[in-house]
């Protein structure tokens, strides 16, 4: 009986601690701490599982990402979320799919724990505030405060995504193309002039350890990783001793339309852009084949 009711709200556990922490695996860590916690308590007094369920994730999730923030600080070159696939938007999960993006997402990162745990809650999750801060352990002004802070923030730095999905993946599959034809004037046409790439590989796969910043300089970096040449210097950089054949698959990755680079069937690259007035201003590439393990 117990471990019915605890499966009833994995799935959300798992939700809730995933948009905390930005780690598929470190999710699952603490929803599996908290069924520890669950099979230690008398169940029976429990009168809302959800609710208390939620409290204990919650808190666990917050715990962990004070003790990962600092682990992160000493990451080889930038840090992105774990990677998830998603399902195409529907009209009744489009709010929840909208709070797993990589862009907002990557915003997250710079609010401090308990910001982050009460934006996730309220905006992804809708709780009330008396709720929340039966959670956190903070009065309702104090948790007031903190998500009127916490929403301000990730408004002023969140990406606003003025094309809907279809053109977003339509352009992506342009970008991918231009890139992979190595056609630089293509290219650099569809980027803003102050684009950004962002690149994670953890001392894993090759990607930049710094922000790469301009059309210029990378339109250039993307043309020389799509040559022949940059395959093999990459496949080498997994420790691969011949390129396998590579193929290129558009799917719906934190819910949005990406391009996942995949050799011999494994994923090994993902491309998520980020688009501003019909332009590219961000291109998150992510290569770490840890954040790459759930696609």
């Amino acid at each position: 009986m117990a471990v019915e009711r605890f499966e009833r709200h994995r799935d959300l556990l798992t939700g809730v601690a995933y948009r905390i922490l930005g780690s598929v695996a470190d999710a699952e860590d603490v929803v599996q701490e908290a069924w520890l916690r669950w099979s230690g308590v008398e169940v029976a007094e429990v009168e809302d599982d959800r609710a208390y369920l939620i409290r204990v994730t919650t808190r666990l999730s917050i715990d962990r990402l004070r003790r990962a923030k600092s682990r992160r600080e000493s990451y080889v070159g930038s840090w992105l979320p774990e990677l998830v696939g998603t399902a195409p938007d529907t009209a009744e999960h489009a709010e929840l799919t909208a709070s797993v993006e990589l862009a907002l997402l990557v915003v997250l990162e710079t609010l401090s724990p308990l910001e982050r745990a009460v934006f996730v809650l309220r905006e992804a999750f809708a709780l009330s505030y008396v709720e929340i801060g039966e959670i956190i352990g903070r009065a309702e002004a104090t948790t007031r405060q903190l998500a009127r802070r916490s929403k301000q923030h990730v408004q002023e730095r969140r990406p606003r995504f003025d094309v809907d999905r279809d053109e977003r993946r339509r352009l992506t599959e342009r970008f991918i193309g231009a890139a992979a034809g190595g056609d630089l004037d293509a290219l650099t046409a569809m980027l803003a002039e102050d684009v950004s790439l962002v690149g994670d590989g953890g001392g894993k796969a090759k990607a930049p350890l710094r922000v790469i910043t301009g059309a210029e300089k990378v339109a250039r970096f993307l043309s020389s990783i799509a040559s022949k040449e940059g395959a093999r210097r990459f496949m080498e950089s997994l420790g691969a001793d011949l390129v396998p054949g590579f193929a290129v698959e558009f799917r719906d990755v934190n819910g949005a339309p990406a391009a996942v680079v995949t050799a011999d069937g494994r994923p090994i690259t993902v491309f998520s852009l980020v688009i501003r007035d019909g332009l590219i201003e961000t291109v998150f590439l992510v290569a770490n084949p840890e954040k790459l393990a759930r696609l």
